[in-house]
């Protein structure tokens, strides 16, 4: 039952804040969706190509993780 701002939690929140919001963010989560076929793939995609780079948290210390970005990329349409 969502318990923070409609979401999960604070991380959840932060990290669905952050990808839908940050325009190289959203535009990576919209590739992942369209070239994963399954938001669960996606997400793992996601969180992948994020940790290459060195990114594990938001800019405010929100955790990457695959339930947080499978959440935050749920109505992105492939």
């Amino acid at each position: 039952m969502p318990t923070y701002r409609g979401h999960k939690n604070w991380n959840h929140w932060n990290v669905s804040l952050w990808i839908n919001n940050d325009q190289s963010l959203y535009e990576l989560a919209k590739s992942c969706v369209y070239h994963a076929g399954t938001k669960d793939r996606a997400a793992r995609d996601m969180l992948d190509a994020l940790h290459e780079v060195g990114l594990t948290h938001t800019k405010d210390g929100a955790p990457y993780s695959f339930s947080t970005i499978r959440e935050a990329i749920n109505k992105i349409e492939s």
